[in-house]
């Protein structure tokens, strides 16, 4: 019985950087436009995140394109993240931000999905929108 419970703890830890990254391909991918700009702030935040480099982070990144294209459920992405301790829902929050803003332009299926994400990760509407306004500061910069 421990045993299980010891390796789905170690598999979620071994999904996290790809729920992670597919999230966040998720989310660029809602203007039904995945610009080289988004591209590199998701493996930039990938590397950051996870301590990946090189090969790794290459290698998470493509796995993750695939996993985005055959889901279509949030939850999925979502699931290990809720348990993270809030600075980290919140860091993930700020890089959904900081794609969707990159365009400068954010449409009405990138706020709701951003609502949902929110849901999800129990943080409240009020500290997503100070996270857009900061995001959007350090855009303009």
């Amino acid at each position: 019985m421990f045993k299980n419970i010891f390796k789905k703890k170690e598999k979620e830890k071994d999904e996290k950087p790809l729920l992670v990254t597919a999230l966040l391909i998720h989310a660029a991918k809602m203007d039904e436009n995945l610009t080289i700009e988004e591209e590199n702030i998701i493996k930039k935040a990938t590397s950051n995140l996870f301590k990946l480099e090189g090969k790794e982070a290459d290698s998470v990144y493509n796995l993750a394109v695939i996993k985005e294209k055959n889901s279509n459920q949030i939850l999925e992405y979502t699931k290990i993240i809720k348990n993270e301790e809030m600075s980290f829902r919140i860091k993930i929050l700020e890089l959904l931000w900081e794609i969707i803003c990159s365009d400068k332009k954010v449409d009405s299926y990138e706020s709701n999905l951003i609502s949902r994400i929110c849901g999800l990760l129990y943080i409240s509407s009020k500290d997503a929108g100070e996270i857009k306004k900061k995001v959007k500061l350090n855009l303009i910069k």
